[in-house]
């Protein structure tokens, strides 16, 4: 099978969709494998790497669009390279369709099959292509709002973790899936107050087991979200539905009630956000104010961490990549439920209920559409 991997074109986006180490294993098993010239740069990954582990250097995206069979990407094609996209082609990325029409009906005319990370399945209903980004994101919200609490990027003046004889800042974390149990890590390692809201019973006795008396556990139907939202001073948006437009919890009238400076993160931007008033940033220019709050919403945090980014992503994606390779997709997808679940989008028709659902488009089941 010929793979195709051209270099990532989203702004400030430097990750790529193989490391050196995939593409020797990929070769290896007789593929080949095409690199667009120094698409790995950023992420620390030279030519020379790739073409030692076996890969041809190109220079052009173009001509990876013509000669592979699949092509692997890390964010959702843009306009220029949808247009690239061959009938039959196979696209396996984070799409995030629930959140971009003009993408969505991009694909269906392309004709092309289009995987999706983020809605692969594992046999306890997890997301494992989008776990370990999300746990990147779930770390770097921490990071981030951190950052943007400092005065001088407009924030309340804030350290987190406080001081002797001064109490630390007050997180709240919405949602207590990967990225809200990672952004609980870095938090409390900061010494923070963490509030973690779920609407699972088990999830947060799961998360109490973990961080003990380090977090307060909430239950969404439970709480006072106003409130609580109120008395925080950062506030990290971790909410999933996965393939699904992400709700929005947080009201701009709940805006009106939070502190000066404070601080929201929304880790839930790329499937629209949590927040009413988020809107995607890039990492070159990645706050806004409303209301006097501080906006973070940048749509590839892990972008900004690309080699650890990279190395973690390719860790998940490559046993399914291989199988692929080696049984072209209707068989792969057959003999696996779980990533038959990855299937958005299969030659004129969309096959991810939800994101048919967003658009109102028509819905063929995958089962169907690979038969």
């Amino acid at each position: 099978m010929k793979i195709g991997v051209p270099k990532e074109i989203k702004p400030q986006e430097h990750r790529i969709g193989l490391t050196p180490d995939s593409v020797r294993i990929l070769t290896s098993n007789g593929n080949e494998v095409l690199v667009e010239n120094n698409g790995g740069f950023e992420a620390g990954f030279d030519n020379d790497q790739y073409e030692k582990a076996g890969a041809k250097i190109v220079e052009k995206a173009q001509d990876i669009f013509n000669d592979a069979e699949i092509i692997v990407k890390v964010k959702e094609p843009l306009s220029n390279e949808v247009k690239m996209i061959r009938e039959n082609q196979i696209v396996f990325t984070y799409l995030h369709l629930a959140a971009a029409k003009e993408l969505t009906q991009g694909l269906i005319n392309s004709k092309s099959i289009c995987i999706a990370y983020e809605t692969v399945t594992d046999n306890n209903g997890r997301l494992p292509l989008l776990a370990p980004m999300s746990a990147v994101a779930g770390r770097m919200s921490v990071q981030a709002g951190a950052h943007c609490l400092e005065k001088n990027q407009k924030g309340r003046g804030l350290l987190l973790g406080g001081a002797p004889g001064v109490k630390p800042g007050n997180v709240v974390i919405l949602g207590g899936g990967v990225v809200g149990e990672n952004a609980a890590i870095i938090a409390t390692g900061l010494q923070a107050k963490v509030h973690i809201v779920d609407k699972s019973e088990v999830r947060l006795k799961q998360l109490t087991d973990i961080f003990g008396d380090k977090i307060v556990p909430q239950h969404s139907d439970k709480i006072d979200l106003e409130k609580l939202i109120s008395d925080c001073d950062l506030l990290v948006g971790g909410v999933l539905i996965p393939g699904a437009e992400a709700p929005k919890l947080v009201t701009k009238k709940m805006l009106k009630k939070m502190k000066r400076g404070s601080v929201i993160v929304d880790v839930a931007i790329d499937q629209g956000g949590c927040v009413e008033t988020s809107k995607p940033t890039t990492h070159a220019d990645p706050t806004y104010i409303v209301d006097d709050i501080v906006h973070y919403c940048v749509a590839n945090m892990p972008g900004g961490v690309p080699r650890t980014s990279t190395l973690a992503l390719n860790k998940a994606t490559l046993p399914f990549l291989s199988k692929l390779a080696k049984d072209g997709y209707k068989k792969a997808l057959k003999d696996d439920a779980n990533f038959l679940a990855g299937l958005n989008v299969h030659k004129g028709n969309v096959t991810y209920k939800a994101v048919a659902d967003t658009f109102g488009h028509k819905f063929l089941s995958p089962k169907e559409a690979i038969i």
